[in-house]
C-alpha cells in the first residue's frame, strides 16, 4: 500500500535541530512532519482528545528531559493508539536493548543514532502504511456493525443459519416459517449487508 499524502509523521525530540532536520528528511520524500519539543507537549495533545484519523506514524526519542520518550509510549499503549499510530523509537547506543525491549512490547521498530536517513524514511513509509491499514480495517468494521443494526431479529435470524450454510428448506423448518418467507429475509439480509451470495456474507462476518 502507497503511503497517504495525508499522513502526518509526529516528531518527539528535544533537540531542535533534531527536529528540523527530521522534518526536512521528510519533505525530501512528501511526507508532512509535526515536531513536539518533549513527550508532555505531545501528551497533552491526546489529552486534548485528538485521536488519529488519517494514516500517521511517531519517531521518539527515548531519552528526554522530563517525560521518556518511553513513559509517553506506555501512555500510548495504555490509549491502545500504538496500532494505529506505529512508533519509530530514535534512540542512542546504550538505549538499544530498551528499544527492542518496546518493539517487543508493540512499538514499530527503533533507529540508532546517527540513523541512515534512507532507512529510516523507507520504515517511515511502512509505518504509514501499516497505519492506513488498521485505519481502513476500523472503518469497515464500524461500516459492517452500522449494517448489522439495520436488520431486523428475524432477519439476524436468517443471516445466522444462512452464514451456517444452511438451504432456505431448512431455514423454514428451524425458524417455523414459510420458505417464501426465508426467501424473503434472504433478500433484505444480502441487501442490507451488501452482499450477493452467503460466501461472501461468512467472510464478510468472519472474525466479529
Amino acid at each position: 500500500m502507497q503511503p497517504s499524502l495525508n499522513a502526518t509523521v509526529f516528531i518527539v525530540d528535544d533537540d531542535a535541530s533534531v527536529r528540523e532536520a527530521l522534518a526536512w528528511l521528510l519533505r525530501s520524500r512528501h511526507l508532512l512532519g509535526e515536531g513536539y519539543p518533549g513527550a508532555e507537549e505531545f501528551e497533552a495533545m491526546l489529552q486534548a482528545g485528538w485521536t488519529p484519523t488519517q494514516p500517521c506514524c511517531l519517531l521518539l526519542d527515548v531519552r528526554m528531559p522530563g517525560m521518556s520518550g518511553l513513559a509517553l509510549f506506555d501512555k500510548l499503549v495504555e490509549r491502545g493508539l500504538v496500532e494505529v499510530m506505529p512508533v519509530i523509537f530514535l534512540s542512542g547506543h546504550a538505549d538499544v536493548p530498551t528499544a527492542v525491549s518496546m518493539v517487543k512490547r508493540g512499538a514499530f521498530d527503533f533507529c540508532e543514532k546517527p540513523f541512515s536517513d534512507n532507512a529510516l524514511v523507507d520504515r517511515v513509509e511502512q509505518a504509514i502504511g501499516r497505519s492506513q491499514e488498521v485505519l481502513a480495517a476500523r472503518r469497515e468494521q464500524r461500516l459492517l456493525q452500522a449494517r448489522l443494526t439495520e436488520l431486523t431479529e428475524r432477519e439476524r435470524d436468517v443471516m445466522r443459519l444462512v452464514v451456517e450454510g444452511l438451504p432456505n428448506k431448512l431455514i423454514a423448518d428451524q425458524l417455523d416459517i414459510s420458505v417464501r418467507t426465508v426467501e424473503v429475509h434472504r433478500a433484505r439480509v444480502f441487501d442490507k449487508m451488501e452482499v450477493k451470495s452467503a460466501v461472501e456474507l461468512a467472510n464478510m462476518l468472519r472474525g466479529l
